[in-house]
């Protein structure tokens, strides 16, 4: 806990005093235990992790978990990506639907950092959340890059031999104010992570799969062809396809061990 609230704090330029009154929850532990079926798909995961070794963990939320989703038609078969871009990299898929930072770095703290690879720690990780934060939270830009951060350096604190491939959060047709938090988000992950700036993070900004000429496809989600329709926020498999070919470079030098 204290860890991750010093992270915020650091983020957001507090200290002393200012720490006391800025908790920032979506740099704090978490959980969802509360909720049956979070719980027992945390308490399945927990069990592959004791049981496996994986040398590729991709962090996430719905957007993650949606790979384990199966569909008959290329749209919609999302396993078929996953085998295709990772299934030769031992690889796990920790994302769990709603989850928010927090959430997330709850799952860290509680067994989620302590995957195995086939050889020590795994050989990278890759990490997309954030889009939860700007959903029922309302957690803006600011929290949520704290967010980031403190699930970054979980990551690193628990598997320091692991590299991150960090992505962009995806653009949502939500609204004025989670379009502009989620451009403000990833011009702040650019800056903080980009170019290497952190040895152990590569960053990769995704946005341009889903926005043509300054509009989201909306042909590239799943949610606007669901009855009832929502509003675009998880990719269709040939655009989950697509982020994995856009990754695949720095996925490929991370398995290399550079």
């Amino acid at each position: 806990m204290r860890r991750a609230l010093l992270v915020a704090a650091t983020w957001l330029g507090l200290g002393g005093a200012a720490l006391a009154a800025a908790v920032v929850l979506a740099a704090v532990p978490i959980g969802r235990m509360d909720l049956p079926w979070w719980r027992a798909r945390f308490a399945a995961k927990q069990a592959e992790i004791r049981h496996g070794r994986f040398d590729l963990v991709y962090y996430g939320d719905s957007i993650t978990q949606n790979f384990e989703r199966v569909g008959t038609t290329p749209d919609s078969n999302w396993p078929a990506v996953w085998q295709r871009f990772y299934g030769r990299y031992h690889p796990l898929n920790l994302g769990f639907k709603g989850d928010t930072t927090a959430s997330l770095l709850w799952r860290l703290d509680h067994g989620e950092g302590a995957v195995r690879g086939t050889a020590g720690d795994p050989k990278a990780a890759i990490l997309l959340i954030g889009a939860n934060n700007l959903g029922r939270p309302h957690w803006g830009a600011a929290e949520t890059l704290a967010g980031i951060r403190a699930d970054l350096e979980a990551i690193h604190q628990h598997m320091p031999l692991t590299p991150v491939i960090l992505l962009s959060v995806l653009p949502a047709d939500r609204g004025t104010w989670v379009a502009a938090n989620t451009r403000e988000i990833n011009a702040g992950l650019a800056a903080r992570y980009g170019g290497g700036a952190v040895p152990y993070v590569s960053y990769v900004d995704v946005t341009s799969v889903f926005v043509h000429d300054g509009r989201i496809d909306d042909s590239r989600f799943i949610d606007p062809h669901l009855t009832p329709p929502d509003p675009p926020l998880h990719p269709d498999a040939t655009a989950a396809a697509e982020i994995a070919a856009r990754i695949a470079p720095a996925v490929r030098k991370a398995m290399a061990g550079g």
